[in-house]
C-alpha cells in the first residue's frame, strides 16, 4: 500500500492548490511507493510567502538556539536509520549500506551546520581615516531556492538546506521527482521535529511535466536571493541561466567524468578494491563515481585480471537484501540509457570485459569496457550507472592528459604508494577535488566540496558553505566627527 504526502508550507502539510498528485515509483518492483502533491506556480508562491515571512525572526534568533535545532535534528536522523533505509530502497533503489552511509553523513552535515552557526565570521579592517573602525560583516541573504537530487537523497537533501539555514536564511526546496520523500519531505520531518520554526523550511514536490515551470517560478520570485542546485550538468546549465538572468548568485554542483589513475607504483590489490568501490557504489549513481580507470601499462595485465573478476562477482539485484552491492538504477529508463551507452560503444569498436547485455528491469549488470573510441558517446558522456572504461597509459604525462580530456572537473583518485609521486600527478589534474592513494568518491562535511569547468562552481562544507549563502557588508564606525572639504 502506497503512502501519501502533501506539500510542506509554513510548517503545515497542505495539498497542492490544484489537488493534483504525482506517483513515486519503486524502481525495483515497478509499484507505486508513494503519491506526493504536484505543486504548481501558485504553490511555489505560497512557499516563498511563508519563507519570506519567517526570515526576519529566524535571522534574529539567538545563535545557540539555532545551533540546538541542528544538533537535535542530527540525533533524530541517526535514530531513523532503519526507516531511511526502507524509504531509500523503495523510492530510489538504494542498498542498505548506502542508506546507512547517507544517514551518518547527513547527520554529520547537520552537526557541521550547527558548528558553523557560532563560528566567527567577518573581519576587522584597517581604516584609512583616523578614528574609524572598519568591519566586514557576513549577513544572511533572505530566501534561498534549493534543489535536492535523488541519488544520495539524504546527504544531498540535507546539504541543500543545512548551510543556507545555518547562515540565517530561510529555504524553499524542490526535491527530485525520483525521491521526493527521501531528499525533501523526510528532511523537513526531521527538522520540524527538532523544533525548526514554521516557514523556515518549505518543500514543494511536483509532477515531472511541471518541473521546469516550478523551478523557473521559484528562481524568478524577487524575494528569492540565491540558488542552491545539485544535479546534472545539463539541467545545471538551465538553472544557472535562470539565476544569472535574475542576477542571483548560485552554487552549482554538477556532473563528473571522473578518473581513477593507477600509477606504476600502486599496490594492485588495493587499486582493484578502490576502483571497484569508486565505480560500483550505489550502482555508479554518484557524481564522484569513477567513470574511467587509467592503469599504467606495467600493471595492466594483473590489474585487469583481478578487477574484472571482482566486478563480475559483485552481488546485484534486490536493494533490500543486505548482501546486494549493485542495486537497481533509479528507473528502468535509466538502466536502458546505460545499456544504450554500452551498445553504442561496442558498435564503434569497444570490447566488453565484464557485463553488458540487456538490463533486467532497472537492474543493469556491473560492466567494464576497454578500447572505447572517442566517437562513442560514453567516451565523454557521464555513465551514471554501474559502468566504467579501462585504459592503459605509458607515462604520467599521458595519464594526466587522459584525465583532463573532459569538460568536467569534479574529482579524481590517484592510487600510489609514493605520496610525493601522487602529489606531483594530483597537482596537474584539473578537478575541484583530488584524493591521493584513494579513489574518487569521498565526502566530508567540513571540507570544501565542488568542481570546476562543467562540474559547476561554488563550494559546500564548513565556512565555504556559510560564505556561499551569505553576503559581506562593509560597515564603518567613526569615533570622532569627520572633516569635509565643503
Amino acid at each position: 500500500m502506497s503512502i501519501t504526502r502533501e506539500l510542506f508550507i509554513g510548517g503545515k502539510d497542505v495539498p497542492a492548490a490544484s489537488g493534483r498528485t504525482e506517483a513515486d515509483i519503486n524502481p525495483y518492483t515497478g509499484e507505486v511507493y508513494a503519491r506526493v502533491a504536484a505543486a504548481g506556480p501558485e504553490d511555489v508562491t505560497r512557499a516563498v510567502d511563508a519563507a519570506d515571512a519567517a526570515f526576519p525572526a529566524w535571522a534574529a534568533l539567538a545563535p545557540f538556539a539555532r545551533r540546538a535545532i541542528f544538533l537535535k535534528a542530527a540525533d533524530l536522523l541517526d535514530a531513523r536509520a532503519d526507516e531511511v533505509a526502507d524509504i531509500m530502497a523503495h523510492e530510489a533503489g538504494g542498498t542498505r549500506p548506502w542508506a546507512h552511509f547517507n544517514v551518518a553523513l547527513g547527520a554529520n552535515v547537520l552537526r557541521e551546520a550547527a558548528a558553523a552557526v557560532t563560528a566567527p565570521r567577518g573581519d576587522v579592517l584597517s581604516a584609512q581615516e583616523e578614528g574609524v573602525l572598519g568591519l566586514a560583516v557576513r549577513e544572511p541573504l533572505g530566501v534561498v531556492a534549493a534543489f535536492a537530487p535523488w541519488n544520495a537523497p539524504v546527504i544531498l537533501g540535507v546539504r541543500a538546506v543545512a548551510a543556507p539555514l545555518a547562515a540565517g536564511n530561510t529555504v524553499v526546496v524542490k526535491p527530485s521527482e525520483d525521491a521526493p520523500v527521501a531528499c525533501g519531505l523526510l528532511i523537513a520531518d526531521v527538522l520540524r521535529e527538532a523544533g525548526l520554526p514554521d516557514g523556515v523550511l518549505n518543500v514543494v514536490t511536483n509532477a515531472r511535466e511541471d518541473a521546469a515551470e516550478v523551478a523557473e517560478t521559484l528562481i524568478a520570485d524577487p524575494r528569492v536571493r540565491a540558488v542552491n542546485f545539485t544535479g546534472s550538468t545539463g539541467v545545471g546549465r538551465v538553472i544557472g541561466e535562470h539565476a544569472a538572468r535574475h542576477l542571483k548568485p548560485a552554487v552549482l554542483e554538477l556532473g563528473g567524468k571522473n578518473a581513477v589513475i593507477v600509477l606504476d607504483d600502486a599496490d594492485v590489490d588495493y587499486a582493484v578494491d578502490a576502483a571497484c568501490f569508486s565505480v560500483f557504489m550505489n550502482a555508479g549513481q554518484i557524481c564522484m563515481s569513477g567513470d574511467r580507470i587509467l592503469v599504467h601499462e606495467s600493471l595492466a595485465e594483473e590489474f585487469l585480471t583481478k578487477f574484472t573478476a571482482k566486478a563480475a562477482a559483485l552481488p546485484s539485484g534486490d536493494p533490500t537484501d543486505p548482501r546486494t552491492v549493485v542495486g537497481p538504477l533509479v528507473s528502468e529508463r535509466a538502466a536502458r540509457r546505460v545499456a544504450g551507452l554500452v551498445e553504442d560503444a561496442v558498435a564503434k569498436g569497444a570490447k566488453v570485459l565484464v557485463g553488458g547485455g540487456a538490463p533486467d528491469g532497472a537492474v543493469h549488470p556491473a560492466t567494464v569496457l576497454a578500447n572505447v573510441p572517442k566517437d562513442a558517446e560514453l567516451y565523454y558522456g557521464e555513465s551514471f550507472g554501474p559502468l566504467c572504461t579501462v585504459e592503459t597509459y605509458p607515462d604520467d604525462d599521458t595519464a594526466i592528459a587522459l584525465a583532463n580530456d573532459t569538460e568536467n572537473g569534479l574529482t579524481c583518485g590517484v592510487i600510489t604508494e609514493n605520496a610525493t609521486h601522487g602529489l606531483a600527478v594530483a597537482r596537474r589534474v584539473r578537478t575541484g577535488i583530488v584524493h591521493i592513494n584513494d579513489q574518487s568518491v569521498a565526502d566530508e562535511p567540513h571540507a570544501p566540496f565542488g568542481g570546476v569547468k562543467a562540474s559547476g562552481y561554488g563550494r559546500f562544507g564548513g565556512r565555504w558553505g556559510i560564505e556561499a549563502f551569505s553576503s559581506t557588508r562593509w560597515v564603518t564606525i567613526a569615533t570622532q566627527q569627520a572633516h569635509y572639504p565643503f
